[in-house]
């Protein structure tokens, strides 16, 4: 990720704390007006979209700095543990929805100005849709998983605030006031899906999980074009750093090839890959493809082989 791209895509982590800001105002006045246990769950949920979109923020300016000494492939990955802790964060919130409501479901309680309060909770929502939209697009077009889940997040409060909204509707209509905290739990179980989606998906980015299959495939398909060249491919290994991929490949070349040509080779390959995947870093390794050795290393630890016998420079 560019330091230019990190600037751009830290105006949408701002974009989504303005919209929290707004929405738990909003949400809160919504709550104050009708007193609904479900509302009130509502507001709670729009609480962790604040502390989640300046987490995300802090991870946006993280991911930016350039690779260094120390981590020398970049800091794209902290935009996982940013993603994680979203996921976590949609798990408490969905925890404190259930939570607030169950003395609600016990000790069931009147709604008051209920009209004013929905108008005002689906100007929120509404609110809360467009940004998710807009951070949807950003974040597909960037590769940003970070804007991602911040996406996911708002449109899971959308979902919340449209599930809670019926639940209202539904105690104001038929006067059962047991639905009210009856709606807001069943939302809070449907809003787990979403943060255990979000969890999973990070702790796979942080244990190295390969490129996506669409990825590999389309640099598998590049490959076949050099079978009519007697070149082939193995060990390929692939792994996913956020907005950023890594691709490393052992390149098989005839050996009588010089140095040059099978750099030349090498490059050539690594350019197509750029060519259809630009955010990967291709490390590309030669090797002879009549000499055994060159398959003996196609898993990920290079299997042991006798020692290669050295001969003694003649004296003479």
């Amino acid at each position: 990720m560019s330091k230019s791209s990190s600037v751009n895509l830290t105006r949408f982590a701002w974009l989504s704390i303005a919209a929290a800001v707004l929405t738990i105002a909003l949400k809160m006045g919504a709550y104050w007006l009708t007193n609904s246990v479900s509302l009130l769950s509502d507001a709670l949920e729009s609480l962790v979209n604040l502390v989640s979109a300046i987490i995300a923020l802090i991870a946006l300016h993280i991911a930016s700095r350039p690779a260094d000494e120390e981590f020398t492939f970049g800091y794209s990955k902290v935009e996982f543990f940013s993603s994680g802790f979203e996921g976590g964060m949609i798990l408490v919130a969905a925890g404190s929805i259930i939570v607030t409501a169950i003395p609600r479901l016990i000790n069931p309680q009147p709604l008051d100005q209920v009209g004013l309060g929905v108008i005002v909770s689906v100007v929120a929502s509404l609110i809360n849709l467009g940004v998710s939209r807009v951070l949807a697009s950003a974040g597909k077009r960037n590769n940003s998983i970070t804007l991602q889940a911040d996406a996911h997040h708002l449109m899971t409060d959308v979902i919340t605030t449209g599930g809670v909204l019926i639940g209202v509707g539904l105690v104001y209509l038929s006067g059962w006031q047991i639905l009210d905290p009856l709606i807001a739990i069943l939302v809070a179980l449907n809003i787990l899906r979403t943060g255990f989606s979000l969890v999973r998906q990070s702790a796979k980015g942080l244990l190295d999980a390969s490129l996506p299959a669409e990825d590999v495939s389309a640099i598998q398909d590049i490959f076949k074009g050099y079978d009519q060249q007697g070149i082939e491919f193995h060990a390929l290994r692939t792994r996913s750093a956020a907005a950023r991929g890594f691709v490393s490949v052992h390149i098989l070349v005839p050996g009588h090839w010089t140095v040059k040509d099978a750099h030349l080779q090498a490059d050539q390959v690594e350019q197509k890959i750029y060519q259809q995947l630009p955010n990967i870093a291709v490390f590309t390794h030669v090797e002879p493809l009549g000499d055994p050795i060159s398959f003996e290393d196609s898993s990920f630890d290079r299997e042991e082989t006798a020692p290669v016998s050295k001969q003694e420079p003649s004296s003479g």
